[in-house]
Protein backbone atom coordinates (compact mmCIF):
# COMPACT_ATOMS: atom_id res chain seq x y z
CA UNK A 1 0.00 0.00 0.00
CA UNK A 2 1.40 3.31 -1.01
CA UNK A 3 0.91 6.58 1.16
CA UNK A 4 -1.23 8.30 -1.11
CA UNK A 5 -4.11 5.10 -0.19
CA UNK A 6 -3.87 5.53 3.41
CA UNK A 7 -7.25 7.48 4.57
CA UNK A 8 -7.05 8.59 7.74
CA UNK A 9 -10.16 9.84 9.08
CA UNK A 10 -9.51 12.14 11.29
CA UNK A 11 -12.14 12.46 14.44
CA UNK A 12 -12.07 15.87 16.89
CA UNK A 13 -14.08 18.31 18.64
CA UNK A 14 -14.73 21.90 17.44
CA UNK A 15 -12.58 23.06 20.28
CA UNK A 16 -9.68 21.66 18.47
CA UNK A 17 -9.97 22.27 14.59
CA UNK A 18 -7.08 24.67 14.65
CA UNK A 19 -4.58 22.14 15.60
CA UNK A 20 -6.58 19.21 13.31
CA UNK A 21 -6.32 21.61 10.74
CA UNK A 22 -2.75 21.76 11.31
CA UNK A 23 -2.48 18.19 11.35
CA UNK A 24 -4.18 17.50 8.04
CA UNK A 25 -2.11 19.92 6.67
CA UNK A 26 1.15 18.21 7.69
CA UNK A 27 -0.45 14.52 6.90
CA UNK A 28 -1.20 15.96 3.68
CA UNK A 29 2.26 17.20 2.67
CA UNK A 30 3.78 14.06 4.24
CA UNK A 31 1.98 11.77 1.17
CA UNK A 32 -1.23 10.64 3.37
CA UNK A 33 -4.76 10.86 2.32
CA UNK A 34 -6.11 12.62 5.33
CA UNK A 35 -10.36 12.98 5.86
CA UNK A 36 -11.52 16.00 7.48
CA UNK A 37 -14.92 17.30 7.66
CA UNK A 38 -13.99 21.03 7.13
CA UNK A 39 -11.82 20.06 4.37
CA UNK A 40 -13.75 17.04 2.55
CA UNK A 41 -17.44 17.25 3.18
CA UNK A 42 -19.28 18.51 0.42
CA UNK A 43 -21.75 21.88 0.62
CA UNK A 44 -25.26 20.06 0.33
CA UNK A 45 -24.46 16.63 1.31
CA UNK A 46 -25.44 15.37 4.98
CA UNK A 47 -22.68 14.93 7.71
CA UNK A 48 -24.18 12.48 9.40
CA UNK A 49 -24.36 10.17 6.58
CA UNK A 50 -21.29 10.60 5.18
CA UNK A 51 -19.25 10.75 8.07
CA UNK A 52 -20.05 7.14 8.95
CA UNK A 53 -19.02 6.41 5.39
CA UNK A 54 -15.93 8.12 5.34
CA UNK A 55 -14.78 6.14 8.87
CA UNK A 56 -15.67 2.55 6.94
CA UNK A 57 -13.51 3.89 4.16
CA UNK A 58 -10.84 4.47 5.81
CA UNK A 59 -7.55 2.33 7.04
CA UNK A 60 -6.52 4.65 9.91
CA UNK A 61 -9.02 6.19 12.81
CA UNK A 62 -7.46 8.84 14.58
CA UNK A 63 -8.95 10.66 17.78
CA UNK A 64 -7.93 13.50 18.58
CA UNK A 65 -8.30 14.07 22.05
CA UNK A 66 -7.41 17.03 24.51
CA UNK A 67 -8.58 18.12 27.75
CA UNK A 68 -11.12 20.51 26.03
CA UNK A 69 -13.21 17.55 24.25
CA UNK A 70 -11.57 13.93 25.78
CA UNK A 71 -15.17 14.05 27.59
CA UNK A 72 -17.30 16.02 25.85
CA UNK A 73 -20.95 14.51 24.89
CA UNK A 74 -21.61 15.54 21.28
CA UNK A 75 -20.86 14.34 17.76
CA UNK A 76 -17.13 13.50 18.86
CA UNK A 77 -18.49 10.93 20.94
CA UNK A 78 -20.66 9.34 18.15
CA UNK A 79 -17.76 9.12 15.78
CA UNK A 80 -15.44 7.32 18.39
CA UNK A 81 -18.47 4.62 18.83
CA UNK A 82 -19.01 4.43 15.24
CA UNK A 83 -15.26 3.79 15.14
CA UNK A 84 -14.98 1.15 17.77
CA UNK A 85 -18.33 -0.59 16.49
CA UNK A 86 -16.74 -0.50 12.51
CA UNK A 87 -13.61 -2.60 14.71
CA UNK A 88 -16.01 -5.71 14.87
CA UNK A 89 -17.96 -5.12 11.28
CA UNK A 90 -14.74 -5.50 9.75
CA UNK A 91 -11.52 -7.88 9.16
CA UNK A 92 -8.99 -7.61 11.75
CA UNK A 93 -6.08 -5.25 10.35
CA UNK A 94 -9.09 -3.86 7.90
CA UNK A 95 -9.06 -0.07 10.40
CA UNK A 96 -6.22 1.19 12.53
CA UNK A 97 -7.42 2.97 15.36
CA UNK A 98 -5.26 5.38 17.66
CA UNK A 99 -6.37 7.30 20.14
CA UNK A 100 -3.98 10.38 19.91
CA UNK A 101 -3.60 13.15 22.62
CA UNK A 102 -3.31 16.47 21.34
CA UNK A 103 -2.30 17.71 25.02
CA UNK A 104 -1.85 15.66 28.57
CA UNK A 105 -5.81 13.98 29.07
CA UNK A 106 -7.71 11.35 30.36
CA UNK A 107 -8.75 9.16 27.44
CA UNK A 108 -12.50 8.72 27.34
CA UNK A 109 -14.02 5.09 28.91
CA UNK A 110 -15.59 4.06 25.70
CA UNK A 111 -16.63 0.14 25.42
CA UNK A 112 -17.81 -0.97 21.46
CA UNK A 113 -21.28 -2.73 21.23
CA UNK A 114 -19.73 -5.11 19.11
CA UNK A 115 -16.20 -6.65 20.08
CA UNK A 116 -14.86 -6.22 23.91
CA UNK A 117 -13.19 -3.45 23.14
CA UNK A 118 -12.99 0.02 25.71
CA UNK A 119 -11.17 2.61 23.90
CA UNK A 120 -8.62 2.66 27.34
CA UNK A 121 -7.34 -0.29 25.90
CA UNK A 122 -5.54 0.77 22.76
CA UNK A 123 -2.29 2.33 23.53
CA UNK A 124 -2.18 5.97 23.24
CA UNK A 125 0.01 8.13 21.37
CA UNK A 126 1.02 11.77 22.73
CA UNK A 127 1.22 14.06 19.66
CA UNK A 128 1.93 17.04 21.69
CA UNK A 129 5.58 15.74 22.40
CA UNK A 130 8.13 16.63 20.69
CA UNK A 131 8.32 13.41 18.51
CA UNK A 132 4.50 12.74 18.17
CA UNK A 133 4.69 13.18 14.53
CA UNK A 134 7.37 10.65 13.96
CA UNK A 135 6.22 8.52 16.42
CA UNK A 136 2.69 8.75 14.04
CA UNK A 137 4.18 7.76 10.82
CA UNK A 138 6.18 4.91 13.01
CA UNK A 139 2.73 3.48 13.68
CA UNK A 140 1.60 3.82 10.41
CA UNK A 141 5.10 2.05 9.13
CA UNK A 142 4.27 -0.58 11.57
CA UNK A 143 0.82 -0.99 10.26
CA UNK A 144 0.83 -1.32 6.56
CA UNK A 145 3.60 -2.31 4.53
CA UNK A 146 4.44 0.59 2.35
CA UNK A 147 5.46 0.20 -1.03
CA UNK A 148 8.26 2.91 -2.43
CA UNK A 149 6.67 6.22 -3.51
CA UNK A 150 6.94 7.53 -7.07
CA UNK A 151 10.16 9.79 -6.59
CA UNK A 152 9.68 12.94 -5.66
CA UNK A 153 10.13 16.43 -8.18
CA UNK A 154 13.46 17.03 -7.98
CA UNK A 155 14.15 20.10 -7.07
CA UNK A 156 16.45 22.84 -8.97
CA UNK A 157 18.98 24.89 -7.47
CA UNK A 158 19.48 28.84 -7.66
CA UNK A 159 22.38 31.30 -6.98
CA UNK A 160 21.95 34.49 -5.59
CA UNK A 161 23.81 36.56 -2.99
CA UNK A 162 22.45 38.17 0.25
CA UNK A 163 23.64 41.81 2.19
CA UNK A 164 24.53 42.80 5.43
CA UNK A 165 24.42 46.52 6.12
CA UNK A 166 25.09 48.21 9.60
CA UNK A 167 23.15 50.62 11.04
CA UNK A 168 24.15 53.53 9.08
CA UNK A 169 23.03 51.38 6.20
CA UNK A 170 26.87 50.95 5.11
CA UNK A 171 27.33 47.51 3.35
CA UNK A 172 29.75 45.29 5.78
CA UNK A 173 29.20 41.41 4.49
CA UNK A 174 28.05 40.26 0.69
CA UNK A 175 27.84 35.91 0.66
CA UNK A 176 26.99 34.03 -1.86
CA UNK A 177 24.49 31.86 -1.54
CA UNK A 178 22.13 28.82 -3.06
CA UNK A 179 18.85 27.36 -2.06
CA UNK A 180 16.10 25.31 -3.84
CA UNK A 181 13.15 25.23 -5.44
CA UNK A 182 10.63 24.01 -7.87
CA UNK A 183 8.37 26.03 -11.08
CA UNK A 184 4.56 25.45 -11.05
CA UNK A 185 3.77 25.92 -14.63
CA UNK A 186 0.62 28.24 -14.44
CA UNK A 187 0.31 28.22 -18.75
CA UNK A 188 0.97 30.38 -21.21
CA UNK A 189 4.48 30.47 -20.41
CA UNK A 190 4.00 31.92 -16.34
CA UNK A 191 5.35 30.14 -13.89
CA UNK A 192 5.68 29.94 -10.14
CA UNK A 193 9.13 29.53 -8.59
CA UNK A 194 8.42 28.17 -4.59
CA UNK A 195 11.31 28.08 -2.56
CA UNK A 196 12.53 24.66 -0.40
CA UNK A 197 12.37 26.57 3.13
CA UNK A 198 13.99 24.46 5.96
CA UNK A 199 12.49 23.53 9.13
CA UNK A 200 13.95 25.10 12.51
CA UNK A 201 13.71 26.90 15.49
CA UNK A 202 13.72 30.81 15.81
CA UNK A 203 12.55 33.35 18.57
CA UNK A 204 9.35 35.11 17.32
CA UNK A 205 8.40 38.50 17.84
CA UNK A 206 10.74 41.78 19.17
CA UNK A 207 13.09 41.68 22.36
CA UNK A 208 12.54 44.20 25.26
CA UNK A 209 15.52 46.33 24.22
CA UNK A 210 14.68 47.21 20.76
CA UNK A 211 10.95 47.93 22.01
CA UNK A 212 12.72 50.01 24.05
CA UNK A 213 14.76 51.68 21.11
CA UNK A 214 11.09 51.51 18.67
CA UNK A 215 9.30 53.26 21.73
CA UNK A 216 12.09 56.20 22.47
CA UNK A 217 12.19 57.01 18.79
CA UNK A 218 9.06 56.43 17.38
CA UNK A 219 6.55 56.57 20.41
CA UNK A 220 5.56 53.23 19.75
CA UNK A 221 4.29 51.07 22.70
CA UNK A 222 2.19 48.55 21.03
CA UNK A 223 2.75 44.84 22.89
CA UNK A 224 1.76 42.81 19.58
CA UNK A 225 5.25 42.00 19.42
CA UNK A 226 5.32 40.58 22.76
CA UNK A 227 6.30 38.21 24.50
CA UNK A 228 9.06 36.77 22.19
CA UNK A 229 8.75 33.32 21.98
CA UNK A 230 10.85 30.15 20.39
CA UNK A 231 9.03 28.37 17.49
CA UNK A 232 9.55 24.79 15.97
CA UNK A 233 8.83 25.58 12.15
CA UNK A 234 8.38 22.50 10.02
CA UNK A 235 9.83 22.50 6.15
CA UNK A 236 7.82 24.23 3.91
CA UNK A 237 7.44 26.30 0.78
CA UNK A 238 6.90 29.98 0.08
CA UNK A 239 7.06 31.66 -3.35
CA UNK A 240 10.50 32.96 -4.61
CA UNK A 241 8.48 36.83 -4.88
CA UNK A 242 5.44 38.62 -4.06
CA UNK A 243 2.27 36.90 -6.94
CA UNK A 244 2.90 39.07 -9.53
CA UNK A 245 -0.18 40.66 -11.69
CA UNK A 246 1.17 38.16 -14.77
CA UNK A 247 0.57 34.74 -12.23
CA UNK A 248 -2.49 36.71 -10.61
CA UNK A 249 -4.27 36.93 -14.25
CA UNK A 250 -3.67 33.18 -14.76
CA UNK A 251 -5.29 31.52 -11.99
CA UNK A 252 -7.93 34.25 -11.56
CA UNK A 253 -9.40 33.37 -14.50
CA UNK A 254 -10.00 29.69 -13.79
CA UNK A 255 -13.52 28.61 -12.55
CA UNK A 256 -14.84 30.12 -9.29
CA UNK A 257 -14.47 28.07 -6.12
CA UNK A 258 -16.45 30.43 -3.04
CA UNK A 259 -15.97 33.38 -4.60
CA UNK A 260 -15.44 35.79 -8.06
CA UNK A 261 -11.82 37.47 -9.05
CA UNK A 262 -11.08 40.57 -10.22
CA UNK A 263 -8.65 39.52 -13.16
CA UNK A 264 -6.55 42.93 -12.91
CA UNK A 265 -7.43 44.88 -9.44
CA UNK A 266 -4.37 46.73 -9.20
CA UNK A 267 -4.31 50.31 -9.21
CA UNK A 268 -0.23 50.61 -10.84
CA UNK A 269 -0.23 47.97 -13.73
CA UNK A 270 2.34 45.23 -15.10
CA UNK A 271 2.46 42.02 -15.61
CA UNK A 272 5.84 41.74 -13.51
CA UNK A 273 4.55 44.30 -10.47
CA UNK A 274 3.36 42.50 -7.31
CA UNK A 275 -0.67 41.86 -6.99
CA UNK A 276 -2.36 44.57 -5.04
CA UNK A 277 -5.48 45.89 -3.77
CA UNK A 278 -6.59 41.93 -2.84
CA UNK A 279 -8.41 41.32 -0.08
CA UNK A 280 -7.63 38.07 2.32
CA UNK A 281 -10.74 36.56 1.22
CA UNK A 282 -9.68 37.14 -2.20
CA UNK A 283 -6.13 35.68 -1.50
CA UNK A 284 -7.53 32.56 0.01
CA UNK A 285 -9.56 32.07 -2.79
CA UNK A 286 -6.35 32.36 -5.15
CA UNK A 287 -4.73 29.28 -2.61
CA UNK A 288 -7.90 27.15 -3.57
CA UNK A 289 -7.91 27.81 -7.17
CA UNK A 290 -4.29 27.56 -7.53
CA UNK A 291 -4.39 24.24 -5.65
CA UNK A 292 -7.64 22.94 -7.92
CA UNK A 293 -5.67 23.55 -10.78
CA UNK A 294 -2.21 22.42 -10.34
CA UNK A 295 -3.15 19.42 -7.94
CA UNK A 296 -0.69 20.55 -5.06
CA UNK A 297 -1.69 21.87 -2.14
CA UNK A 298 -1.34 25.72 -1.59
CA UNK A 299 -2.28 28.13 1.38
CA UNK A 300 -1.63 31.47 3.22
CA UNK A 301 1.66 31.19 5.22
CA UNK A 302 1.06 31.42 9.20
CA UNK A 303 2.88 34.27 11.19
CA UNK A 304 5.23 32.23 12.66
CA UNK A 305 6.40 30.73 9.06
CA UNK A 306 6.07 34.23 7.68
CA UNK A 307 8.44 35.76 10.36
CA UNK A 308 10.54 32.53 9.99
CA UNK A 309 11.28 33.07 6.50
CA UNK A 310 11.66 36.44 6.01
CA UNK A 311 14.09 36.33 8.85
CA UNK A 312 15.99 33.28 7.55
CA UNK A 313 18.06 33.09 10.39
CA UNK A 314 18.82 36.31 11.27
CA UNK A 315 17.81 38.02 14.92
CA UNK A 316 18.39 41.81 13.64
CA UNK A 317 15.17 44.00 12.75
CA UNK A 318 15.87 43.56 9.07
CA UNK A 319 17.44 40.72 7.14
CA UNK A 320 19.96 43.10 5.61
CA UNK A 321 21.03 43.73 9.58
CA UNK A 322 20.45 46.75 11.69
CA UNK A 323 18.74 48.94 9.79
CA UNK A 324 17.51 48.83 5.47
CA UNK A 325 17.71 51.37 3.26
CA UNK A 326 15.95 52.80 -0.29
CA UNK A 327 18.58 50.95 -2.19
CA UNK A 328 17.79 47.26 -0.28
CA UNK A 329 13.91 47.82 -0.42
CA UNK A 330 10.63 49.49 -1.84
CA UNK A 331 8.91 51.40 1.15
CA UNK A 332 8.92 55.22 2.15
CA UNK A 333 12.94 55.84 2.62
CA UNK A 334 12.08 59.27 2.96
CA UNK A 335 12.29 58.41 6.46
CA UNK A 336 14.90 56.82 8.97
CA UNK A 337 15.30 53.81 11.21
CA UNK A 338 18.63 54.10 12.56
CA UNK A 339 21.92 55.76 11.50
CA UNK A 340 20.93 55.20 7.61
CA UNK A 341 20.58 58.53 5.42
CA UNK A 342 17.80 59.20 4.00
CA UNK A 343 16.61 57.71 0.32
CA UNK A 344 14.20 57.78 -2.59
CA UNK A 345 10.71 57.02 -1.92
CA UNK A 346 9.33 55.52 -5.32
CA UNK A 347 5.49 56.34 -4.34
CA UNK A 348 4.42 53.05 -6.37
CA UNK A 349 5.30 49.29 -6.45
CA UNK A 350 8.27 48.34 -8.19
CA UNK A 351 8.56 44.64 -10.22
CA UNK A 352 9.17 41.81 -8.16
CA UNK A 353 13.14 40.71 -7.53
CA UNK A 354 14.37 43.81 -8.03
CA UNK A 355 16.22 43.92 -4.19
CA UNK A 356 18.46 42.08 -2.97
CA UNK A 357 16.87 37.99 -1.19
CA UNK A 358 17.56 37.23 2.34
CA UNK A 359 19.68 33.84 3.26
CA UNK A 360 16.68 31.40 1.99
CA UNK A 361 16.75 33.05 -1.69
CA UNK A 362 13.10 35.15 -0.76
CA UNK A 363 12.65 38.38 -2.27
CA UNK A 364 10.86 41.61 -1.10
CA UNK A 365 9.61 40.30 2.34
CA UNK A 366 10.84 43.90 3.28
CA UNK A 367 8.17 46.61 1.50
CA UNK A 368 7.08 46.73 -1.88
CA UNK A 369 3.75 44.89 -0.72
CA UNK A 370 2.12 43.55 2.52
CA UNK A 371 1.46 40.20 2.16
CA UNK A 372 -1.39 37.99 4.07
CA UNK A 373 -1.34 35.91 6.52
CA UNK A 374 -4.07 32.78 7.91
CA UNK A 375 -3.76 33.41 11.64
CA UNK A 376 -6.31 35.59 13.51
CA UNK A 377 -6.41 38.61 15.05
CA UNK A 378 -4.56 38.67 18.21
CA UNK A 379 -3.32 41.40 20.45
CA UNK A 380 -0.08 39.57 22.02
CA UNK A 381 1.60 36.44 21.88
CA UNK A 382 0.08 35.23 25.04
CA UNK A 383 -0.53 31.02 24.42
CA UNK A 384 0.36 31.03 20.40
CA UNK A 385 1.44 27.98 18.75
CA UNK A 386 4.98 27.00 18.92
CA UNK A 387 4.58 24.91 16.43
CA UNK A 388 4.46 27.36 13.67
CA UNK A 389 0.72 26.63 12.93
CA UNK A 390 -1.35 29.47 12.29
CA UNK A 391 -3.33 30.86 15.22
CA UNK A 392 -6.83 30.11 14.67
CA UNK A 393 -8.73 29.75 18.11
CA UNK A 394 -10.18 32.53 19.95
CA UNK A 395 -9.10 35.22 17.96
CA UNK A 396 -10.85 37.62 16.02
CA UNK A 397 -12.30 36.32 12.85
CA UNK A 398 -13.04 39.59 10.98
CA UNK A 399 -9.38 40.57 11.09
CA UNK A 400 -5.84 38.99 9.64
CA UNK A 401 -2.27 40.36 9.86
CA UNK A 402 -0.45 41.40 6.73
CA UNK A 403 3.45 41.58 7.06
CA UNK A 404 6.38 42.74 5.42
CA UNK A 405 4.61 46.48 4.71
CA UNK A 406 4.43 48.30 1.81
CA UNK A 407 5.77 50.92 -0.84
CA UNK A 408 4.28 53.69 0.62
CA UNK A 409 5.15 52.56 4.69
CA UNK A 410 7.83 53.76 6.68
CA UNK A 411 11.10 51.29 7.29
CA UNK A 412 9.61 50.14 11.14
CA UNK A 413 6.69 48.75 9.41
CA UNK A 414 9.03 46.92 7.16
CA UNK A 415 11.03 45.27 9.84
CA UNK A 416 10.61 41.19 10.14
CA UNK A 417 8.73 40.98 13.36
CA UNK A 418 6.06 43.95 12.51
CA UNK A 419 2.49 43.03 13.26
CA UNK A 420 -0.24 44.43 11.35
CA UNK A 421 -3.84 43.79 11.52
CA UNK A 422 -6.88 44.78 8.86
CA UNK A 423 -10.18 43.68 7.94
CA UNK A 424 -10.13 40.61 5.85
CA UNK A 425 -12.21 42.88 3.64
CA UNK A 426 -9.44 45.51 3.06
CA UNK A 427 -7.27 45.36 -0.11
CA UNK A 428 -3.94 45.55 0.23
CA UNK A 429 -1.75 47.47 -0.61
CA UNK A 430 -3.70 51.02 -0.33
CA UNK A 431 -2.50 54.79 -0.30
Amino acid sequence: MKKSEIQIFLAHASEDKPAVLALYDRLKQAGYKPWLDKKDLIPGQIWRDEIPKAIKASQIFLACLSAKSANKQGYIQRELRIALDTLGEMLPGTIFFIPMRLEECEIPDLRSAEVSLNLRDIHRLDYWEEDGFEQLERAIGYQFKLEPEEPKQLLSVFNFEVVRVNAKGEQIRKESKQSQYFSQDLGNDITLEMVAIPGGTFLMGTEDKEIERLVKKFGWEESWEKPQHEVAVPPFFMGKYPITQAQWKAIAATAKIDIDLETNPSLFKGDELPVERVNWYEATEFCKRLSRETKREYRLPSEAEWEYACRAGTTTPFYFGETITGELANYDASETYAEEAKGEYREETTPVGQFPPNAFGLYDMHGNVWEWCADTLHDNYDGAPRDGSAWLENGDDNHSPPRGGSWCYPPNCCRSAFRYYLDRWDSLDFD
